[in-house]
């Protein structure tokens, strides 16, 4: 199985911690590195863009979206989260390619911390972990063209 990570490079310090969580998640699960096409991209709002492109090309069986936002003073955050979420589910809607959400949408940076913090409620690793039982359920299912 081939799966995709795309990661916003905005907010790295988080972000990266999602990466780690989910190529761990993937690695427990069994799927080697070799198998995992890794995308970065600049933020949160580029995520689904790549996300699509990764899935058309036929490549992967899952896509797993990274990604942090944290509130500021102006409506921006609510623009870009609105636009992420349906960004990343027209994709996978348009690709039949299951992408996993895994761009956190938080208050401070505390709170995104606290959703990077090593353990089962990790939010990379839950990504991660949708993408595969994703997967997994479309491989049963076959791919609903015919």
């Amino acid at each position: 199985m081939r799966i995709a990570i795309v990661v916003a490079r905005f907010n790295d310090f988080i972000t990266e911690r999602l990466l780690e969580g989910a190529t761990a998640a993937l690695a427990e699960a069994g799927v080697s590195g070799d198998a995992v096409e890794l995308v970065r991209v600049p933020g949160a709002f580029e995520v689904p863009m790549a996300a699509q492109r990764v899935a058309e090309t036929g490549r992967v069986e899952a896509v797993i979206c990274l990604g942090c936002l944290i509130r500021g003073a102006t409506p921006h955050f609510e623009y870009i989260a609105s636009a992420c979420a349906n960004g990343i589910t027209a994709a996978a809607a348009s690709t039949g390619v299951p992408m996993a959400f895994g761009v956190l949408t938080t208050n401070s940076a505390e709170e995104a911390l606290e959703r990077v913090a090593p353990g089962p409620a990790h939010k990379g690793r839950e990504a991660a972990e949708a993408a595969l039982e994703m997967a997994q359920l479309f491989a049963r299912l076959g791919d609903g063209r015919s």
